[in-house]
């Protein structure tokens, strides 16, 4: 084998690594927890996990009542879901964000009445979740099966279907599906659901097949988009091995082959792809010893002869691990080690961050002859390192980044690759009399002022690269600002008027009037110093830097929503909430409020609102006019009153006449109402 090429999609997706954090997230703060169903398709993965406290349980039956539970990459059915809520569970859910839009596609199409075609592995996790969201629904693995359910099924094909595709599907064969789907179907709406990783690591495997004589591919079996690798692999390349780990690795198949493919599924950790990559390396190595062989003795002796000095830097392969030092091959005379404190430093583990056969730089600390050994650091070496860039770091400009580590008087200590960098109290950019303590732990931003490397003192400004990026931001936002446009920002203030918010630099103010429909009397009610809130502009003004900004939904303007609701004529029940001596000024709904005149309060005179009225009342009325343009709105109680008896005018005795009844009729007897209508009937006979 004389070349191995490896895909640089190989190895863990955006899905499967969220997953897995989480997991390990959980696990890291609680200690224990349940997953429903294998987390991802990876054995070691799984049982690394389980190792941790990841107990996997296959039903919502077998979750304790309050237990955590995680819900497996690959989704579950909404029942499931449902199970664990009646249960008590606390749900993380780990499912893959390209599989959740798949549930919510099919979610929508049941609600719609949609036949939903699923075109994926049936009995495969992911599968089985979304059928677990969907209404009346087929799943169909490949081209032929679809031909003959739509053929023996063609009502379907009249019907409204909506088709998804399993998020690790081939491309081919899903496009094929496709074609089928337009020529049989007549109101299809079809969803291309198939994961972008998924996409280019299976062009990127074809390519490598194409142009590799042997194709090693690693991924769980039972992983779809592991399986599809190996089929993508073996239809252009002869010699393909499919494992799980390294144990399985054939590597006489390799022998003979000029080049080699290496390409790992979605849910193939690093390190296996990193054994087995060594493994074949091993391979190469042996085959090019045996060209090395031609080299003469003369000049390999020559090689191993050679002296190194102090101070020397030298890279070398690590043969041995010891819980004191760590042996390296120079290829010289020498033997090198390393004290294994180097690399213990804040509980890490040697073997967390170094392996036999890894290549490590170091320089020379101290050269014995005497037993032909060479003491190394690593971590001198990486200090020059770090020191050669903050020196650089000070002559271009460039912003660094860093831990506050400590607090003094004078300022703050930030370690920047660990290097301590002393800045100043007025180069932190806090306010003079701010606590300096509240950056302690935080991580910054800073540029390099001074650097003198014999005091190993270093000065540092945050303060510089903050008002860079606030000059930045603030450029930003007027460069792009425009009536409508959207903010999230911050309350930094509250006067009587309105509220001053932070929308990146920059302070808008939002007047009260544009705090809230309702009726209130200070920005206090409504919002606080501090609180984040999502803000509109409303007007603005470059030359004088002013901005005005709208908190209150414009879909929730309630003239709009009265104008919806009521008419001229409606009734409503509203609410006293003011009195004039002209009338009551009443809520129709929260934010629209309507006058009812003295006049229309009661159907008798009286002489002040407050005579029938008090504040807080609610009362019917009549909306009796309604003014578009002015947003006012006229009601009436009156008008929903019963008549009260008018009063009868009395005539005195001695001018009283007898009223002549000519034709033998009934007389009719008026009454007079106080506003002088008449209205008259027949008095009953005797």
């Amino acid at each position: 084998m004389r070349e191995l090429k490896v895909a640089e999609s190989a190895g863990f997706c955006f899905g499967v690594k969220r997953s897995v954090e989480m997991a390990e997230k959980l696990l890291a703060e609680q200690g224990s927890c349940a997953c429903l169903g294998e987390l991802i398709h990876n054995e070691d993965v799984v049982a690394e996990l389980e190792r941790k406290g990841l107990r996997v349980i296959h039903s919502p039956q077998e979750a304790e009542n309050g237990e955590h539970v995680l819900l497996r990459a690959h989704g579950v059915p909404k029942s499931a879901c449902n199970e664990l809520e009646e249960k008590g569970a606390v749900i993380s859910d780990a499912t893959c964000p390209k599989v959740k839009f798949i549930h919510k596609i099919v979610s929508k199409a049941q609600a719609l009445g949609r036949f939903v075609i699923i075109i994926g592995m049936k009995n495969h996790p992911e599968v089985e979740a979304i059928c677990g969201w969907c209404g009346e629904h087929r799943v169909i693995e490949n081209p032929e099966e679809l031909e003959e359910f739509l053929i023996q099924n063609p009502e379907i094909g009249e019907k409204p279907i909506s088709v998804v595709v399993q998020t690790t599907q081939t491309h081919t064969k899903f496009t094929e599906c496709c074609n089928i789907i337009k020529k049989r179907c007549t109101n299809p709406e079809i969803s291309d659901t198939i994961c972008l990783a998924t996409f280019t690591r299976q062009a990127e495997a074809e390519a490598l097949a194409r142009e590799c004589d042997a194709m090693v591919v690693i991924g769980g079996k039972h992983s779809a988009n592991s399986q599809h690798l190996a089929q993508i692999c073996m239809e252009h390349c002869d010699n393909v091995q499919f494992i799980e780990r390294t144990s399985e690795l054939d590597t006489d198949r390799l022998k003979t082959a000029q080049c080699v493919g290496l390409t790992a599924g979605a849910s193939t950790p690093a390190w296996i792809i990193k054994e087995v990559r060594n493994k074949m390396s091993d391979e190469i190595k042996i085959e090019e010893s045996a060209v090395e062989k031609e080299m003469s003795f003369d000049e390999m002796l020559e090689e191993t002869l050679k002296p190194i000095y102090n101070g020397d830097k030298v890279t070398g392969i690590v043969v041995a691990i010891t819980e004191k030092e760590i042996s390296v091959d120079l290829g010289t005379k020498y033997s090198g080690f390393i004290p294994t404190t180097e690399f213990t430093d804040d509980g890490i583990k040697v073997e967390d961050v170094l392996n036999v056969g890894d290549s490590v730089e170091a320089v020379v600390v101290r050269v014995s002859d005497l037993d032909g050994t060479a003491q190394l650091s690593k971590k001198r070496l990486d200090a020059a390192k770090v020191w050669a860039d903050v020196e650089d770091a000070v002559e271009d400009g460039r912003i660094m980044e860093g831990i506050v580590t400590e607090v003094n008087k004078g300022g703050v200590v930030v370690s920047v690759k660990g290097v301590r960098v002393f800045v100043p109290a007025s180069q932190t950019d806090l306010p003079r009399e701010a606590e300096l303590n509240q950056l302690l732990k935080k991580t910054v931003r800073l540029k390099l002022t001074e650097v003198n490397k014999a005091r190993k003192r270093v000065v540092g400004s945050i303060r510089r690269v903050a008002q860079a990026e606030r000059r930045a931001r603030i450029d930003e936002i007027w460069n792009s600002i425009e009536v409508g446009k959207r903010y999230h920002g911050t309350v930094k203030s509250l006067t009587s008027y309105g509220a001053f918010v932070d929308i990146g630099g920059i302070d808008g103010m939002v007047h009260v009037s544009e705090l809230s429909w309702g009726r209130i009397h200070n920005p206090s009610e409504v919002v606080s110093v501090g609180d984040e809130i999502d803000v509109y502009v409303i007007n603005f003004d470059r030359e004088k830097r002013k901005i005005s900004l709208g908190y209150k939904d414009p879909n929730a303007n309630p003239w709009e929503m009265f104008m919806s609701q009521y008419s001229v004529g409606s009734v409503a029940n509203v609410t006293v909430v003011k009195l004039m001596p002209f009338g009551a000024f009443a809520e129709v709904l929260p934010g629209v409020d309507g006058l009812i005149h003295i006049s229309q309060i009661a159907n008798r005179r009286i002489g002040k609102p407050e005579d029938v009225l008090t504040v807080g009342d609610v009362v019917e009325a009549k909306i009796t006019a309604i003014d578009e343009d002015k947003h006012k709105i006229s009601l009436s109680i009156r008008a929903l009153a019963e008549p009260e008896p008018a009063p009868v005018q009395e005539v005195e005795e001695e001018e009283y006449e007898e009223p002549v009844n000519n034709g033998g009729e009934d007389a009719l007897v008026y009454e007079i109402s106080a506003d002088g209508t008449a209205s008259g009937f027949a008095p009953e006979e005797d």
